[in-house]
C-alpha cells in the first residue's frame, strides 16, 4: 500500500511541485497519472521510491514511513519497487542478460538464482532469444522491454512505470501495455505516469488526474480527461 498524507514539495528553486496531495494506493492497483507536462507526475512518482523527499507530509510506501526512514534503509526499500523509464536507461557496454543480473548482482544473490530468474523475466517478456544482444542491436520496444525486466527481477511489490510508452510507436506501446497489464494481474502494484489519452481511454483503469501539484480528478476505471 502507497499513501500520502498532506504532502508538499517545492523546489529550491522555488518551484512547487506538489500541493497538500492525499491519496491512497492499495496493493494490487493499475492506476495511471496524468495530466499536463509540469504537472507535477514525476514528482509524484519519485517521492515513492524516495528519489525525492517531500518538503512537508507524511508518505507510507508497504508500512515503512519514508519521511523518517534514515539514507541507509532506501536500498533496501528500493529492493521492492522496480522503476521503468522513458528513456530505459539501459548500460550500453551490458548484454541483455547483463542488464538484467545486474539487479540481483548487487544484493548478491547466488549465480544460481540470477541465471534461473533472469531467463524467466526474459522469457515473460519475449526476449529470451536476445539475452547476449546488447542494448544498440534492439529496437525501442526490445530495450524497453528489458528495463521492464530488469525491474521485475526482483518480484517488486510496485513497479512505477514513467512514460513508459513515450518514446516508442503505437504499435509497440500496445504490446509493453500488454505486458504490463500481466505483471498487473500476477498482483504487482503498477503506478504508470502517461501522456497518452488513447491508451487510458482504451485500457481502463484508476486515473489520477493532477494540475499544478494538486489532484483534481480520482476515479476508477476512468479516462484521461486533457487535451493533448
Amino acid at each position: 500500500m502507497i499513501e500520502m498524507q498532506g504532502v508538499y514539495k517545492t523546489y529550491p528553486n522555488g518551484v512547487v511541485a506538489l500541493n497538500g496531495l492525499d491519496v491512497t494506493i492499495d496493493q494490487g492497483e493499475f492506476v495511471y497519472i496524468v495530466g499536463h507536462s509540469g504537472a507535477g507526475k514525476s514528482t509524484f512518482t519519485k517521492l515513492i521510491f524516495r528519489e525525492e523527499q517531500p518538503s512537508k507530509g507524511k508518505i507510507i510506501v508497504n508500512n515503512k514511513d519514508l519521511s523518517s526512514m534514515k539514507w541507509r534503509h532506501v536500498p533496501m526499500l528500493r529492493r521492492g519497487i522496480g522503476v521503468v523509464y522513458q528513456d530505459f536507461r539501459l548500460l550500453p557496454r551490458m548484454t541483455v542478460y547483463e542488464n538484467v543480473a545486474f539487479a540481483l548482482e548487487v544484493i548478491e544473490e547466488s549465480p544460481k538464482t540470477i541465471r534461473k530468474r533472469v531467463m524467466e523475466v526474459l522469457d515473460s517478456v519475449g526476449l529470451k532469444n536476445k539475452a547476449r544482444f546488447i542494448p544498440d542491436e534492439l529496437s525501442g520496444g526490445e530495450q524497453q522491454r528489458v528495463a521492464i525486466a530488469r525491474a521485475i527481477v526482483n518480484h517488486p511489490g510496485v513497479l512505477i512505470a514513467d512514460e513508459p510508452t513515450g518514446n516508442l510507436d503505437p504499435d509497440t506501446s500496445w504490446e509493453i501495455m500488454r505486458i504490463l497489464e500481466e505483471i498487473n494481474a500476477s498482483g504487482t502494484t503498477i503506478i504508470m505516469a502517461t501522456h497518452s489519452k488513447e491508451i487510458v481511454n482504451t485500457i481502463k483503469k484508476r486515473v489520477i488526474a493532477m494540475e499544478d501539484g494538486i489532484i483534481v480528478r480520482d476515479e476508477h476505471r476512468g479516462e484521461y480527461g486533457y487535451e493533448i
